[in-house]
């Protein structure tokens, strides 16, 4: 039978046998011992994990705040920069505008033109005033005076009066001229090429910008200043913050401002002008305009321009082959101008040196146009179409005084010329000089070359009559001084067709010749100016005439 008395008694005497065994007892604190190194060891190695997880956590979170330090501090730099910037640039914008603001007060009591194209400046206050400038879109010039609807202005170089109707006064004009003060280039020689590129060229002109015109400038480097309609060299501009101006009339503009609808001759030769708008041969042939010649539009038909040229009023045709209008004219008027004497008495003399004591000799006509060689005191020298002596001796200078306002001096165009071809008779001789003389005017606007006896390729005064004359088989010497001595001679009054006419230099002695070729004109190989051309028999006073045809 159990007995738990036992049992416990047994149990404590096991117990107490037991702890009396020293290697139970150290392999217990053995175990105990490893245990608590073990979870010392674990407790240290989670420490240091723990700890360098917090150093490496300690280090971003320095490294950020780093960053986020510096971003801070470079944002604080580019905000301070912008406001110093925007300081500055105001800064900048006030003195830009300042400058701009002294531009438009120069002007005192300033206008601002509002057109369409230009407005003409005149000399005078009525609609029919001489031109003397023009003023393109928002130009701006200084009002002088007002009276009846035109403003008496000072613009750039030019003083005139313009239409009040097309221009801003007052604040309203300051208003405005303040935004279109720009940067311009103001041209400072008498004119200067326009070219399509940077780089001077034979072929790369467009046009011509005029001494005093101001130009929008949109760049400049290496030499050049870029402009809306090309490049310009900046050697002969002045580039500065300026409001655009009046420019003069360009003397070569003004030739060409006195037609009203300008139409120009494109022909090597010459353009008939007839009489009815039709080709009729030579039956309505009544004049004719040279090679670049000028006239004004009357009236457009079909196939046909009515024109006013010179003393002439006729029909051209408008094949714009052989004539030009619009822009094209203008563009070969403003080549085409030049300056030139035009008399303006019935005869006018001539002299050897530009004074009334120098020998007169010879005299020219009404109407007549002198290319002008030089401008003096009182006088012009004059290209006299005189030609070569058929020896190489060089031309007279022809002097014409200006005091007597007999002479205008201006820039003009060549202009038609009165002209009837001669018809054929029965008459054989009358026939003959019909011939000849409507053979020689086949080679108009060819070459003048001084010893030449080519009708196409350039002939001097006596080759080109020497040649016409052998193609009819009739002989005369080659130079001008020993025809003059063939054939019989003959009164101005009994002159024909076919007859030569002689003119001599200064001194007297005979160095060009002419062919007659009936209603008061002659045909001749006149100077390398002019080349063969139409002219009036008594352009310079006749020396002989020969009758060298029967």
């Amino acid at each position: 039978m159990f007995n738990k008395k036992d049992y416990m008694s047994s149990l404590n005497k096991a117990r107490r046998k037991r702890n009396q065994n020293p290697y139970v007892t150290y392999l217990f604190y053995g175990l105990a011992g490893i245990a608590a190194v073990m979870v010392l060891a674990a407790v240290v190695v989670f420490a240091r994990k723990q700890a360098t997880a917090f150093s490496e956590w300690r280090t971003e979170r320095a490294q950020q705040q780093a960053e986020a330090d510096a971003a801070a501090q470079a944002l604080e730099e580019l905000e301070s920069q912008k406001e110093s910037e925007s300081a500055a640039e105001a800064e900048a914008a006030k003195a830009d505008l300042a400058e701009k603001q002294a531009v438009v007060d120069a002007y005192g009591n300033i206008g601002i033109v509002h057109v369409s194209g230009y407005l003409n400046v005149r000399k005078t206050p009525e609609s029919g005033g001489d031109i003397i400038g023009k003023m393109q879109e928002n130009s701006v010039c200084t009002i002088l005076d007002e009276q009846d609807g035109w403003y008496h202005i000072q613009s750039g170089e030019v003083e005139g009066y313009i239409s009040s109707e097309y221009v801003l006064s007052g604040d309203e004009a300051k208003t405005e001229a303040l935004e279109q003060v720009s940067l311009r280039a103001v041209i400072t020689a008498d004119s200067l090429n326009i070219r399509t590129s940077p780089e001077i060229k034979d072929d790369n002109v467009v046009g011509q910008a005029l001494e005093g015109e101001r130009y929008q400038v949109i760049g400049q480097g290496d030499g050049w200043i870029q402009i809306s309609s090309g490049y310009i060299s900046a050697d002969y501009a002045e580039v500065k913050l300026s409001l655009n101006e009046a420019v003069k009339m360009d003397l070569r503009a003004m030739a060409i401002n006195r037609y009203d609808h300008l139409v120009i001759s494109k022909v090597t030769n010459y353009l008939n002008v007839r009489s009815s708008p039709a080709d009729e041969g030579d039956k309505n042939i009544i004049g004719k305009m040279p090679s670049k010649a000028a006239g004004d539009i009357l009236e457009t038909l079909d196939g046909w321009y009515k024109i006013r040229s010179g003393s002439i009023t006729g029909y051209i045709t408008s094949d714009p082959q052989y004539t030009a209008t619009g822009q094209e004219a203008i563009d070969l008027a403003t080549q085409a101008a030049s300056l030139m004497a035009i008399v303006r008495t019935d005869r006018l003399n001539v002299r050897m040196e530009p004074n009334t004591d120098s020998k007169i000799w010879t005299q020219i006509s009404k109407e007549e146009r002198y290319p002008v060689e030089k401008q003096l005191d009182g006088w012009v020298q004059i290209d006299l179409d005189t030609g070569d002596s058929g020896n190489g001796e060089e031309n007279d200078g022809a002097y014409i005084s200006t005091r007597d306002n007999n002479v205008d001096v201006q820039y003009a165009l060549t202009e038609a010329i009165k002209f009837s071809p001669m018809e054929e008779t029965a008459n054989q001789q009358a026939s003959l000089r019909s011939k000849i003389v409507n053979y020689a005017l086949k080679f108009v606007g060819n070459p003048y070359v001084w010893g030449g006896t080519s009708l196409t390729n350039g002939a001097d005064c006596s080759g080109f009559t020497q040649s016409v004359l052998r193609n009819f088989g009739i002989s005369v010497p080659r130079v001008s001084r020993e025809q003059a001595n063939t054939g019989k001679g003959i009164k101005s009054s009994d002159m024909r067709p076919g007859d030569l006419i002689f003119y001599t230099n200064s001194k007297g002695t005979i160095n060009h010749v002419a062919m007659y070729i009936g209603n008061g004109q002659i045909v001749h190989a006149a100077s390398r100016r002019s080349g063969i051309k139409i002219s009036t028999w008594n352009y310079r006073t006749p020396a002989k005439i020969r009758n060298v045809i029967d």
